[in-house]
């Protein structure tokens, strides 16, 4: 049986929250990265529908979903997301996180354990690894630079790449136009006071996670990430490491296949 995607809205304390859904059975909730919208989940929410009831909320701030000019922090995502979770009347749920969302749901889970079978964790932020403060003033400084220093570059190029700095100007460039298309994301990453973030962060509180935990990573993704989910892997009493191979940081453009079916195994061996 082939089921159709549905679309839907709810009001929130916090705001409108839109969300896609798919299938019906054990419920699978999908949490985004912070550069993508529950759309990047759609190959893995179809690939599962026939075994499970799948839902992908826009995080608040992103996507179809309200942005309300407030201030942003993993906390309200996670209140958003007991909100939403408690209106559909959804408990015992499974939930899968990517990067940002790997941080909201194992908060989720650290708040609400009663509530969570399992986490899968697809290269979770959340931790702190080396370099973490140089970054966080490395992306501060790149947001603070005006508009007109990367016009001045950018028509300077010809010059530029002669002295072998290309590179480095279009890195800046493509991730400055990020991070100004994902607003909310930039802030809850990098755009609030370092002690904010670090207040979040949960590593020296994972050893308190009682669900089994499947962390998925791509075997070529940056260092920093491979770092975090090794962190993951090693502080959580439950958890397993798989690494995907020849997989960048573009895990579920590449390999949603592979994905949606470590997922269904997973989950079906938490449940038997």
């Amino acid at each position: 049986m082939n089921y159709l995607f549905r679309n839907s809205r709810i009001k929130l304390p916090q705001g409108l929250l839109f969300w896609r859904e798919v299938g019906e059975g054990m419920p699978i909730i999908f949490l985004h990265g912070a550069w993508n919208d529950s759309s990047q989940w759609l190959k893995v929410m179809e690939l599962l529908s026939q075994d499970a009831h799948c839902l992908a909320p826009d995080l608040l701030g992103f996507g179809e979903s309200d942005r309300p000019n407030i201030h942003y922090s993993i906390d309200l995502q996670v209140d958003c997301l007991a909100k939403f979770l408690e209106a559909l009347k959804l408990d015992n749920v499974h939930l899968v996180g990517h990067s940002l969302g790997g941080w909201i749901a194992v908060s989720y889970a650290l708040k609400y354990p009663e509530q969570i079978s399992s986490l899968v964790l697809l290269a979770p932020e959340g931790v702190e690894v080396e370099k973490l403060e140089e970054n966080w003033k490395k992306i501060q400084n790149l947001m603070k630079r005006p508009a007109w220093v990367f016009k001045i570059l950018r028509f300077l190029r010809p010059l530029i790449k002669k002295l072998g700095l290309n590179s480095w100007l279009e890195e800046d460039w493509e991730k400055r136009q990020l991070m100004l298309q994902y607003p909310t994301g930039s802030k809850l990453l990098f755009l609030r006071q370092l002690p904010e973030i670090r207040a979040e962060l949960v590593e020296d509180k994972l050893d308190f996670l009682t669900v089994p935990v499947l962390i998925l990573q791509g075997e070529k993704d940056s260092p920093d990430a491979v770092a975090k989910s090794d962190i993951y892997a090693r502080v959580i009493p439950k958890a397993e490491l798989k690494i995907i191979a020849r997989v960048g940081k573009n895990l579920l453009e590449t390999s949603a296949g592979v994905v949606a079916m470590d997922i269904k195994d997973f989950v079906t061996r938490v449940i038997n």
